[in-house]
């Protein structure tokens, strides 16, 4: 049986993040994850990530963000639009300015791809041990968590960081509940070339069926480029999905008013279903939980991976002053200050969702007051996005 301090199960982006972060303070960190480093030419990961100044501290911090910055387009400004009823206008427009509230842009616009590949780069500089193993389940064992791997194998460590998604093995193992639910949409992720330049904005449009989301990139051969989350009802998106290139990029156009000019896709497209979730109890004993082991939600604000990456920013603060990474009071704080955080933001996301797919049309005009509301008051629009950032 092998040892080690802290054992992150889990290679997305927030166990990727983790361990560059743990073992940057010192600690003896194994991370595992099924899917083992990425392979040149890989499948690209179509979806982008809009990081917002918090989460780039972090990722600054565990000596990555340098090797992501050169491929970000900063975010100066989040629009939202009005654009319900009967007829394709905006109704109302809200800009929210950071220059408002900081001198730095809101956050950075990066492809995951670029994430991984920066954060792999880290790691491997660290000489972190890194297992090709998924985590199958764990039993505790006097002062350490032992985890049984894929491989047949097991680790024990005095804490084990739980990063293994929204099906986490290891939550399921040590008895911990999540509450789930469905909202009968899904997302298409893509990119697009326009010829109106985006200027630093982040552009989200509310109708009917859910929000949809340009979200700027930089330049793609010479062109301005967005990352694009458009989210509708099930049936839609498979109506959507089945277009070709030109044919969704004509719907698209549509669907944002000709905001940016006539809009081309590039690159390939996905489909994710939409959920929410949440675990009300973030640890066990020798157990910590982090990112989709805990929480899901829709994709708006921005809200999921940095929810994720202030997880890791958290619990390791508390890891750094305490002589056990798996003591009871340092888990005891992980809960106590991660949790009623997350439960508010998955709360707000799951009413902002709500009231973005409204086809009433007095739900609609409620949403619209709601966002003239907050805009034009500058005290509450500047709380407003102090919130969104987690500051």
């Amino acid at each position: 049986m092998e040892n080690t301090d802290i054992l992150i199960a889990g290679g997305g982006l927030a166990g990727l993040t983790a361990a560059a972060r743990l073992a940057g303070t010192g600690a003896d960190v194994t991370l595992v994850d099924p899917a083992g480093p990425t392979e040149e030419g890989g499948t690209a990961d179509l979806r982008t990530t809009a990081l917002l100044q918090p989460a780039i501290d972090t990722l600054d911090r565990a000596g990555a963000w340098a090797g992501m910055e050169r491929v970000s387009a900063p975010l100066h400004c989040m629009r939202l639009i009005d654009a319900g009823g009967r007829q394709r206008i905006a109704r109302e427009t809200a800009d929210f300015r950071a220059d408002e509230i900081s001198a730095k842009p809101f956050g950075q616009n990066v492809e995951n791809t670029e994430i991984r590949r920066a954060l792999e780069a880290r790691l491997e500089a660290q000489g972190a041990t890194r297992r090709q193993a998924a985590a199958t389940g764990s039993f505790l064992r006097g002062a350490r968590r032992v985890v049984r791997l894929s491989d047949g194998q097991q680790i024990a460590a005095r804490l084990v960081i739980a990063a293994d998604g929204r099906d986490s093995a290891l939550r399921k193992a040590a008895g911990l509940s999540a509450h789930r639910w469905s909202y009968g949409q899904k997302a298409l992720v893509f990119a697009v070339t326009h010829s109106a330049p985006h200027e630093g904005i982040s552009t989200e449009i509310h109708s009917t069926g859910g929000p949809c989301t340009l979200v700027p990139m930089p330049d793609h051969e010479g062109s301005p480029s967005s990352s694009v989350v458009w989210m509708v009802p099930g049936p839609r998106a498979a109506q959507l999905a089945a277009l070709d290139d030109p044919g969704l990029g004509t719907a698209l156009t549509a669907e944002t008013m000709g905001l940016y000019g006539p809009l081309t896709l590039i690159g390939g497209r996905a489909v994710w279903p939409i959920i929410s979730q949440i675990a009300p109890k973030l640890t066990a004993p020798r157990l910590a939980l982090v990112a989709e082991a805990v929480h899901v939600i829709p994709p708006i604000g921005a809200q999921g991976l940095n929810m994720s990456l202030r997880d890791v920013e958290v619990l390791t603060g508390l890891i750094e002053t305490a002589e056990d990474p798996g003591a009871e009071r340092v888990l005891r704080s992980y809960q106590s200050r991660r949790f009623p955080d997350i439960a508010a933001r998955v709360a707000g996301v799951d009413m902002l969702n709500r009231a973005a797919r409204a086809e009433w049309q007095p739900v609609r005009d409620l949403r619209r007051l709601g966002l003239k509301a907050i805009h034009e008051v500058q005290p509450i629009r500047q709380m407003a996005m102090r919130l969104g950032l987690g500051v």
